[in-house]
């Protein structure tokens, strides 16, 4: 029975105790930015349509820019990546402060402004996830994960109303204003983090080829497909009740920004719960029974919120929306983390938060539209009848076992002594793997040679094929290409302990009396000299 870990445990770990109320004190200030924000656009514009787009603006950057800022993530020093887009959200939440408080702020103006916010969280949200792993054992990740939503749901359950309360005596900017002051205390805990991370005898990735590499695993895990899918999903109707929320308050229960405060408070309070819940419930329950929940529950919400026009009866809806948001997305992010090796872990997240975050923002939009034509009940009604659609998708698409899988490297690999000079960068590289199997284990050879394929593209194997030799038949041969040699070396050191079994099983079925020839060969083109290509050009016909 593996060792039953504390909700609480990972706060034991100095330095991930330190970024977490570091990281409170930036989201309650992030909070309080953005109910300004969303405010001060319901003060300024009559649209319904530009008010849920301060949501849109906020999540679209994480869509646009988390792929690239994920293969940063896995490729340079995580800290100093996180450092460098605190301060650049420091500078621009500086400039929007300023301008308002001059009086400059149009409706294009704050939606550029909270634009470049997101595109500082955009950069900063996959290494700081990615990170998590880096600061806390395995075995403590789930918790991790669930106390960093814990800790952003307890900001949001008081951020709001405090952010109502300052808007209401001091103004929209007096709130940008408190968000600048609140990436000093995150900025300095990473200032004096000093991780101790293994060294890379690797060069770095190309951006271009670690994106392509991201890509490429993700395609190569069914799994997390799946996930990404579901986040799509979640988010996109998940966003109409906070999109939304501003109108409802200002309109359905005829408050203010103290009452929009209070009800995104509430749904912070039930986010805290649903925090508190989630080990427990991912005792009793699957992954899928939990995520349906988490779907029917905020059907419930919407339509309650769409038909009351009392904020006692909304802030309880909220209530049940925000432990259904925390559990839902808190569970994406742990199977993500846990069912993805840490050479690529901020690139998966990255692609989790472009599907969440594309959902979110698409939403936003797509149900501010429906609420400026058809009404806010419409739009609420409607997201609803699409989040029951979403209970019914697991039926086809059903979530992943909540399992942690070994997948610390493997180690086995021993980059072999060449009797050829090349260099790292030399290729292409072509490996043929020789295998003797009889016919009486040929079904199980093929069976694993499909999970092999997988593993190997997976990992960064091109053109991969499997051959017989038709003279003698029990001879299988395994072939794959990488663009060079680095790309070889990379491929086997990014194996994993989960696919060792696959490795040993394949071992067993061979029954030569060594171990499967390897033949490692640099690819050539026989290409004539150029003196005889111009005179094969220049021959004249008889």
């Amino acid at each position: 029975m593996p060792e039953r870990r504390s909700f609480l445990s990972p706060l034991s770990h100095s330095i991930y105790r330190n970024v977490w109320f570091a990281s409170i004190a930036s989201n309650l200030g992030g909070l309080i930015q953005g109910v300004g924000a969303a405010w001060m656009m319901a003060s300024i514009s009559s649209s319904e349509n530009m008010v849920a787009l301060v949501q849109a603006s906020t999540t679209l950057p994480i869509m646009l820019f988390s792929l690239v800022s994920g293969a940063i993530a896995d490729n340079y020093d995580r800290r100093r990546v996180m450092l460098t887009a605190q301060v650049f959200m420091f500078v621009v939440s500086a400039g929007l402060a300023a301008f308002a408080y001059m009086g400059l702020i149009t409706p294009w103006l704050l939606l550029a402004f909270t634009f470049l916010i997101g595109a500082g969280t955009a950069l900063n949200n996959p290494s700081w996830q990615a990170s998590v792993g880096d600061m806390v054992p395995r075995s403590d990740l789930p918790g991790a994960v669930a106390l960093n939503s814990m800790g952003f749901n307890i900001t949001r359950s008081v951020g709001p109303a405090i952010g109502g309360i300052i808007v209401a005596a001091a103004g929209a900017a007096a709130a940008f204003a408190a968000n600048t002051m609140s990436y000093f205390a995150l900025i300095f805990v990473l200032f004096r983090w000093r991780p101790e991370l293994p060294k890379s005898t690797l060069p770095r990735e190309e951006l271009g080829r670690a994106i392509a590499a991201g890509l490429r695993y993700v395609a190569m895990s069914p799994n997390l497909g799946k996930v990404l899918f579901r986040g799509f999903i979640f988010g996109f109707t998940a966003v109409a009740i906070l999109a939304l929320l501003p109108i409802v308050a200002r309109d359905l229960v005829a408050g203010g920004p103290l009452t929009y405060g209070l009800l995104l408070g509430a749904f912070g309070a039930g986010a805290i719960g649903g925090a508190f819940s989630s080990a427990r419930l991912r005792e009793i329950l699957s992954s899928e029974d939990i995520v349906r929940c988490a779907f029917a529950g905020f059907a419930l919400s919407a339509a309650v919120i769409g038909a009351s026009g009392s904020a006692l009866l909304t802030g309880l809806a909220l209530l049940l929306a925000g432990a259904c948001w925390v559990l839902a997305l808190s569970l994406f992010n742990t199977v993500v983390q846990l069912s993805t090796p840490r050479w690529v872990v901020g690139r998966a997240l990255s692609l989790y938060q472009t599907a969440t975050f594309g959902g979110m923002a698409t939403g936003s939009w797509i149900w501010g539209l429906m609420a400026e034509g058809q009404g806010i009940s419409t739009a609420l009604f409607a997201s609803s009848i699409v989040m029951i659609a979403g209970v019914a998708i697991g039926l086809w698409l059903p979530m992943p076992a909540f399992a942690s899988l070994d997948l610390d490297p493997l180690n086995r690999f021993n980059e072999p002594p060449l009797s050829l000079d090349i260099r790292p960068r030399s290729g292409p590289i072509v490996i043929n793997i020789d295998y003797e199997i009889h016919d009486a284990d040929l079904q199980e050879f093929l069976t694993l040679m499909v999970e092999r394929r997988r593993i190997r593209i997976r990992d960064g194997a091109r053109n991969w094929a499997l051959m017989r030799d038709l003279e003698n038949p029990d001879i299988w041969t395994e072939t794959y290409h990488t663009p060079t040699w680095v790309d070889y070396v990379r491929h086997n050191q990014r194996r994993t302990n989960a696919d060792a079994e696959n490795s040993d099983r394949l071992l067993a079925l061979h029954r030569g009396e060594a171990k499967p020839r390897v033949h490692r060969m640099i690819e050539r083109q026989a290409i004539p000299p150029a003196d005889d290509v111009f005179h094969q050009a220049h021959i004249e016909p008889h």
